[in-house]
């Protein structure tokens, strides 16, 4: 169905707008498509006729009235604007229903006909501006949903933002802790490892060596050690800083520097004049009795973290300790040599016996203990041969040892044998020391007999060597430790002598080994002095029990006494 209207005034216009609202709302399409449309119109035939001429409306309505369909309009203008290029304007609208049969569009030509459709545009003007209102209202909702979601969405944000501020801040604060606990790990175990090599070394000298190699680079830049009576600084007079000597008059720590140093329990101090440009720390060894003397110590940049300082206080006051520790081990070890040496025996000259001892302390401690030996006659011409160990080491063990060394020669000169002699010192110990036990072992030679007369009391047997070359173990039945509270009476035993015989006795340090025990120790000794031919033993008694000792001795730390007591009776060639 095609419609067609001619535009020539005002009136034409209007009526041509009426007829379209009229078609369009004949053909159901909406209010506010209906309005749009007839206010596009409107619009393009205001500019019309602002050009002038005639225009033609045309409509057009495809599709079947079974289906949906679609209304075009168009506008031309007239020949002479078409000659002129004047394009067409054209509008295509969807149209829900079928017109209905009794609506064609036109429109009277009356006033009233023209007010009337009037006023059906307003209605649909109203409609349009209920539809604007509804959706202004929707868009006023929607924008104070938006602005409360905004204002959500900043408050969460703010949130975020102060969690994500304290998690950084626990994240550092956890990182400061950690950085602190590390730095106190490193710094405790610099102290115990500093400590442990300090105190492994019983040498004053040795320790004062060390302390700088600890503490150059990582804690200080530079260290001297002022030891008060060191002998090298007496000879040297070298000057020390004020600071060291405040130090070493009032005990406290003193830091020389042009700035305050802050340092825990450190007295600040103006610069050091002989060395103005650098801090210097000076530290006290102090003892129980006075400071030994003052460590100073340069830091090993622009200056000390508090810390450390208090880590340096520390490691100077255990370096002090193992100082005076080691000064005192020195002073008590010369006293216990000088002991020691004061009770080794000269063995006396026997014609047809030889006789060779050692005595080698251990390697740690005082180097003194109760390994002893012993050689000297009777009235009747006899010789008395006695090696024993007095339980413990030291000075005690020494002054004890002495003690019996000096009983057994004072009970031998009643002419009593080996066993009674024991037996006497058993109970002369016990008496004297009841907590305190030894073991020993005594010989007895006589040069008008041919035998050889022993007694034991808990002591390592004797190795008897035979001229020729068999090894005896001299193991009959002992008696037991010296000291113990058990009353008992050491037996004799006697075994005959032949000319180059050679008989050793010796102490448990030789012989007896932790992993090992006491028996096979025995037999290295017994298979280390059959190895020796007579001849050897006649000429050098001497080299025979250095020659004993080395291989006995090669794989032993040495941590208890050895004494060994060779007597060699001359074979018959021997030269006397």
């Amino acid at each position: 169905m095609m419609r067609t209207w001619q535009i020539t005034t005002v009136t034409d216009a209007a009526r041509a707008r009426i007829a379209l609202a009229r078609l369009a709302a004949a053909y159901g399409v909406p209010t506010v498509e209906r309005t749009r449309l007839a206010a596009a119109l409107s619009a393009h035939l205001r500019q019309c006729l602002t050009k002038g001429g005639t225009w033609l409306l045309t409509l057009d309505m495809a599709g079947s009235p079974a289906e949906e369909g679609l209304l075009h309009a168009v506008v031309t203008p007239s020949p002479e604007a078409c000659a002129a290029g004047e394009p067409p304007w054209e509008v295509t609208v969807p149209c829900p229903e079928a017109a209905r049969a009794a609506e064609d569009g036109a429109v009277a030509n009356d006033p009233a006909a023209l007010a009337e459709a009037l006023l059906g545009a307003d209605e649909d003007t109203a409609v349009v501006l209920d539809k604007l209102s509804e959706q202004e209202d929707l868009v006023a909702f929607h924008r104070e949903e938006l602005h409360q979601t905004n204002q959500g969405v900043l408050a969460l944000h703010a949130e975020l933002d102060a969690a994500g501020l304290a998690q950084r801040e626990a994240f550092a604060a956890e990182r400061s802790a950690r950085n602190e606990a590390e730095s106190a790990r490193r710094r405790l175990t610099f102290l115990a490892d500093a400590s442990a090599v300090l105190t492994s070394s019983l040498n004053h000298e040795e320790i004062v060596r060390r302390l700088p190699d600890l503490l150059v680079p990582e804690y200080a830049n530079s260290v001297d050690i002022w030891l008060f009576d060191h002998e090298e600084d007496k000879r040297r007079s070298t000057p020390h800083p004020a600071a060291a000597v405040v130090a070493a008059r009032t005990g406290r720590p003193q830091y020389a520097a042009d700035h305050p140093g802050g340092l825990p329990g450190v007295d600040d101090h103006p610069p050091s004049a002989l060395d103005p440009g650098r801090p210097l720390l000076c530290v006290p060894l102090p003892t129980r009795r006075a400071p030994l003397g003052v460590l100073t110590l340069s830091p090993p940049g622009p200056r000390w973290d508090p810390d450390d300082a208090v880590m340096l206080i520390e490691l100077t006051r255990r370096a002090s300790i193992a100082i005076d520790n080691a000064r005192r081990f020195e002073h008590n070890r010369d006293i216990a040599e000088t002991l020691q040496r004061a009770l080794l025996t000269d063995l006396p000259a026997t014609p047809g016996l030889s006789l060779a001892a050692r005595y080698l302390p251990a390697t740690h401690g005082l180097n003194i203990g109760g390994d002893w030996y012993d050689a000297f006659r009777q009235r009747d011409g006899g010789l008395i041969t006695v090696i024993g160990d007095v339980t413990g080491h030291g000075l005690h063990a020494a002054v004890m040892m002495s003690q019996l060394r000096t009983a057994l020669r004072a009970y031998a000169v009643d002419g009593d044998s080996p066993g009674r002699l024991l037996t006497r010192l058993h109970r002369f110990l016990h008496h004297l020391q009841p907590d305190l036990y030894a073991t020993a072992v005594i010989a007895r030679f006589h040069p008008d007999e041919p035998t050889l007369t022993w007694a034991a009391a808990g002591h390592p047997p004797p190795v008897l060597r035979l001229p020729d070359g068999t090894v005896r173990t001299l193991d009959a039945k002992p008696g037991a430790m010296l000291g113990i509270p058990l009353t008992q009476e050491i037996a004799d035993h006697t075994v005959r002598l032949s000319p180059g015989s050679t008989l050793a006795l010796y102490t448990d340090g030789l012989v007896e080994r932790r992993a090992q025990g006491i028996d096979p120790g025995i037999e290295r000794l017994a298979e280390a002095l059959g190895g020796f031919r007579s001849a050897e033993l006649d000429a050098d008694l001497e080299g025979s029990a250095d020659r004993i000792l080395h291989p006995l001795l090669s794989d032993s730390e040495r941590d208890d006494d050895v004494c060994l007591l060779l007597c060699h009776l001359q074979g018959e060639g021997a030269r006397p």
